[in-house]
């Protein structure tokens, strides 16, 4: 978010010092402890940039030093003002947006894009791009203004039909709406943690595949971001394993501006950015002038000489930038500048052009069609020689990136299946998770898992995933077998951990996974339906599903979450019942190349459960035992539905309803209700017969289950207590006797 950052004499900075307490705060080398003196580096403004008074520059890196850019009769300014105009005309044709942003990263963006970023405009997805995220995503004009003026295929009508039904410009960017765009952000803070993702992923990538004199994989990871997005916890969580991991080829770019919705943030937002970044282990460059595009060129250069670490740069920025009476102020974020105004801003910017129409001298210099091609074809011939050296690795390398599974990937799930079925153990279902895992594990090495500090409940780790580590150069610490880490130790920072695979799902080359308890997922909500509206193959491992984790409590059970994942469009929920139905749900999230995944899973040893057959899992649901299997011949007068570790209870209320009763039940386990849900209507008919009678049976909130025709529900819709596991399924009523007698009551009525 952003503005004009304008102190007025004797403000108070962000360190509750007067701005000039910059070097007070601990900038100088002499004044800092522990190195973070030695991570922060400054540049000097340019002679056109007077600084105020109340500001002081750090002095310029002795390292600086700036690419040539490509000779051009445009100056900087001019490039920094059509993207001006462009923002501003298209959030008043659209009546909504955010101007403010884009007019104010404009120069950023002119150095950057203009003078650094490897992209090729006519072909996106071109493997060894450099990845541009635009963390504000509020600021999307900004986006759409460069992709359109460096050539990719968002025309100028697109830019015109901004935020309106169906355009390739949607009020925040979304990744496979529009060419060039990377990931969806809005969500403040998710952008620079996927970018940690991103980067991740290539410096995996590089480690696995690059070979002397054949660097296959080497590009970089730029993000813009701005003041919201520091201001979210998750900006913490993803910067600070940034550092751990020493990911020096991301490189993100602060506007600075002080501007938030609620106006100047100096009230709710006092951190010393570049002291909180040095102590993650950041490179830190700035503040400088983010208006003088050659001063963060300069610091973009210096920042791809760092082999250390990541850098941040902090540019001090004006919001609205141009706009005579809405530059540096709260209206320029979220509302249109208004006809008169943008008239204003036109003639202070010296942009004597109608709307959305820009000269062609302008578009020239912007274009990157052909510097992008050429740097596509560059890197084609190195692959080339990659591939002659190296064939069975480029195979490889291309099977990964394009997503797709390797070609016996069919009997492999098919053969894990089988086995869990022969060997019919009773165990966990995250234990059956693990045993699924070895397997996939082993034959599919773009697998990297991981966990948010409960590897050992979570059983996420496998033999084929040791865990990942860097060595003080930042290197992939491999084992003997030269293999590096595929299990990652988020540590605690569950909403991190999802945003980070999503990250990594977006990069390209690696299916993420990642564990923790069920009850936890709330922290990664909403990373985790930013994955379903991505369409990212993640895969969520969620344990402990239930109050038959026990003594932990109510804090820990979980009530409403199987339920509440269920609600996200494009999510696949599994609850598996035995390991075959483990070995199943991960089959089918593995083939799942669109959509994410949660796999909720239990402490409680589960028993197996017989089955005839296995083909019908992936569907969803399934007929597990019909009356004969009881020693009742005759038709189904009742069917009960259930999930996860409730199939035992349906298996056993079914036994005592035949034995006691007489009463003949069909018992059906539905391990995903979302899977199910997509089958045919002849299918799920098949399973859930009309005309008879249906009761479903969950440890969670009961809502969900009505609209499968359910007279009766076996659940919970309150708190669970802390207690030992069997005592809480005799409290609540989770047992094989209540199941029967529900059933019984039902057939009553």
């Amino acid at each position: 978010m952003g503005c004009g950052w304008m102190p007025v004499p004797g403000a108070q900075g962000r360190t509750g010092r007067s701005i000039m307490g910059w070097r007070a705060a601990g900038l100088q080398r002499r004044t800092v402890g522990n190195g973070l003196a030695d991570k922060i580096r400054g540049f000097a403004p340019s002679r056109k940039f007077q600084p105020h008074p109340h500001f002081s520059h750090p002095p310029m890196s002795d390292t600086a030093s700036s690419p040539t850019p490509t000779a051009s009769a445009v100056s900087a300014q001019t490039q920094a003002n059509a993207i001006r105009a462009l923002a501003m005309d298209a959030v008043q044709a659209a009546n909504s947006g955010h101007p403010g942003a884009p007019m104010g990263m404009a120069d950023m963006a002119v150095a950057l894009w203009g003078r650094h970023l490897r992209h090729n405009p006519t072909n996106p997805q071109w493997a060894n791009r450099d990845r541009f995220v635009l963390s504000n995503g509020h600021g999307s004009m900004l986006i759409y203004s460069l992709l359109h003026l460096t050539g990719y295929k968002l025309p100028i009508g697109e830019l015109k039909n901004f935020r309106q039904l169906h355009s390739k410009t949607a009020g925040h960017p979304e990744v496979g709406i529009t060419p060039g765009v990377e990931t969806t952000t809005g969500p403040l803070g998710q952008g620079i943690t996927n970018a940690v993702g991103m980067a991740l992923a290539e410096k995996l990538l590089a480690s696995e595949f690059n070979r002397d004199g054949h660097a296959i994989v080497d590009h970089h990871t730029y993000v813009f971001l701005g003041d919201g997005c520091l201001m979210e916890g998750i900006s913490h969580e993803a910067c600070a394993l940034a550092g751990a991991w020493k990911l020096n080829k991301l490189i993100a770019l602060y506007d600075d501006n002080g501007i938030s919705i609620d106006g100047q943030v100096t009230p709710w937002f006092i951190d010393n950015t570049a002291l909180r970044f040095a102590a993650y282990g950041w490179n830190v460059i700035g503040p400088i002038d983010g208006h003088d595009a050659d001063a963060v060129d300069r610091a973009i250069a210096d920042a791809k000489n760092k082999a250390d670490a990541p850098t941040m740069i902090i540019c001090k920025t004006h919001i609205g930038k141009g706009s005579p009476n809405r530059a540096n102020t709260a209206k320029a974020h979220g509302e249109p500048l208004g006809a008169e105004e943008i008239k204003l801003t036109r003639e202070a910017l010296g942009w004597n052009h109608a709307p959305f129409a820009i000269p062609k001298d302008v578009y020239a210099a912007w274009d990157a069609k052909d510097a992008g091609k050429a740097a596509e074809a560059a890197w084609n011939t190195t692959f080339a020689a990659y591939k002659a050296a190296f064939p069975e690795l480029a195979k490889e390398f291309v099977r990964r990136m394009k997503g797709e599974l390797p070609k016996n990937f069919a009997q492999v799930a098919v053969d894990s299946a089988v086995a869990a079925h022969t060997k019919a153990e009773t165990v966990a279902s995250r234990k059956a998770s693990q045993l699924a895992l070895e397997t996939f594990t082993a034959a599919l090495p773009e697998l990297l898992g991981g966990s948010a500090d409960l590897t050992g409940s979570n059983l996420t780790n496998t033999k084929s995933t040791p865990s990942l580590r860097f060595n003080l150069a930042g290197d992939v610490v491999k084992n003997e077998q030269g293999q590096g880490g595929r299990h990652i130790n988020y540590g605690v920072r569950e909403f991190g951990m999802a945003a980070i695979m999503n990250g990594v799902a977006l990069h390209g080359g690696f299916i993420p996974y990642g564990g923790t308890f069920l009850t936890f997922s709330d922290y990664s909500r909403n990373a985790i339906r930013m994955a379903a509206l991505m369409k990212q193959r993640v895969i969520h491992v969620f344990t402990h599903d239930s109050i038959g984790l026990g003594e932990d409590g109510p804090t820990h059970q979980s009530v409403e979450h199987a339920a509440s994942l269920r609600l996200i469009p494009n999510l696949d929920v599994w609850r598996p019942a035995d390991t075959a139905e483990t070995a199943v749900a991960w089959a089918v999230a593995l083939e799942n190349a669109t959509r994410p995944t949660a796999l909720l899973l239990s402490r409680q040893n589960l028993p197996y459960a017989p089955k005839s057959d296995l083909g019908d899992i992936s569907k969803g649901a399934y007929v597990l035992a019909e009356p004969s299997e009881v020693g009742l011949k005759k038709k189904a007068q009742a069917v009960i539905i259930a999930t996860g570790s409730e199939v035992q209870l349906a298996l056993k209320a079914q036994e005592l309803l035949a034995k006691e009763h007489k009463i003949a039940v069909r018992v059906v386990s539905m391990p995903s209700t979302t899977t199910f849900d997509r089958q045919s209507a002849a299918f799920k008919a098949s399973v859930l017969p009309a005309g008879v009678p249906r009761v479903a049976v969950e440890m969670g909130s009961t809502d969900g289950w009505w609209k499968y025709g359910v007279a009766a529900v076996v659940g919970l819709d309150t708190y669970g207590e802390s207690a030992p596991a069997p005592v809480l399924f005799e409290h609540f009523g989770f047992t094989p006797a209540n199941v029967a007698d529900t059933v019984r009551a039902l057939l009553a009525k």
